[in-house]
């Protein structure tokens, strides 16, 4: 295939393996990094997607538990509670020209990442998918669309244009912004309260849209308000159509965390808001409560 291209995939899971699969089928090479077990099974069987998008299908991959050797891009999709002991598996001197493209929940992770590799070669993304794995190498994606927001202060923009036209023909909806600053905060205005409401609540977003629509609401308005403090557009109704749409059974990665014992990004999203609340004086009662619950729980 004249135009391949080499990926490297940092944490295959719901996400990363999603993607992972996609653009293997596509004819781009594909490297996953991941422990040895993993990367044991992503050998053998490949990555198969169960999906209503795009179908059921398995994806041959390549696996290693360290990058090796210099790829295109790399894709960072590991939860954040994982991400200091993940980036080992990168050494910054095997990215060299690469594109490091994280694809994480909230704000704060871009400065780490510019931090430790080419600050004009980090090109934090975000996506919009509901996407997990049940299995080593087996993803069930149950949205009915994934899409990608490509952004990246100081890189070339040809470079970010070239890989949203990569993903988007491997079947993605991929398209680049102009401003980084209003794509992680349009992502966090949408995820925190999604993420808040029904993990506090054990409900998916059917329920907790219908039996908690006050609180609800106060939280997209709390968000709203703290991404216009971070020089961020944000649109209360708009956010508030969108949680309308989405099936009735979807459940946030963070509640799916809950329910399975796993660590939860309570701090890179509920936190970071806070935060990010705190440093402005802006208001944000609800979302203050709910982390605060969730943190009294044990989690």
């Amino acid at each position: 295939m004249a135009n391949q291209r080499t990926v490297a995939v940092l944490g295959p899971g719901g996400t990363g393996g999603l993607l992972a699969a996609l653009l293997s089928r596509s004819g781009h090479r594909v490297v996953c990094l991941a422990r040895e077990h993993t990367a044991d099974t992503l050998r053998r069987t490949g990555i198969t997607v169960r999906s209503a998008q795009f179908g059921e299908f398995t994806a041959p991959v390549e696996a290693d538990t360290e990058l090796r050797e210099e790829v295109d891009t790399c894709l960072i999709t590991v939860k954040h509670t994982a991400l200091d002991a993940a980036l080992t598996r990168i050494p910054p001197t095997a990215l060299a020209d690469a594109l490091v493209v994280p694809l994480l929940n909230g704000v704060e992770h871009p400065a780490a990442l510019r931090a430790r590799y080419r600050a004009d070669r980090v090109a934090p993304a975000v996506i919009r998918v509901e996407s997990t794995r049940v299995a080593s190498g087996v993803i069930e994606h149950g949205s009915p669309f994934t899409e990608i927001d490509l952004a990246g202060d100081g890189v070339p923009r040809a470079r970010l244009d070239a890989l949203a036209a990569l993903l988007t023909a491997a079947g993605t909806t991929a398209r680049t912004t102009g401003d980084e600053t209003a794509t992680l905060w349009a992502k966090m205005a949408f995820l925190a309260p999604f993420a808040l409401l029904t993990t506090r609540y054990g409900l998916p977003l059917g329920e907790a849209r219908t039996r908690h629509r006050d609180e609800l609401e106060a939280l997209v308005a709390e968000t709203a308000a703290v991404s216009r403090a971070c020089g961020a557009p944000a649109d209360p109704a708009r956010a508030l159509a969108r949680y309308d749409a989405f099936p009735p059974g979807a459940k946030s990665s963070m509640q799916r965390d809950a329910e399975a014992g796993r660590p939860l990004e309570l701090d890179a999203i509920g936190g970071a808001l806070l935060r990010a609340a705190e440093r402005h004086g802006v208001p944000a009662p609800v979302a203050a409560r709910l982390v605060r619950e969730l943190r009294d729980a044990g989690h």
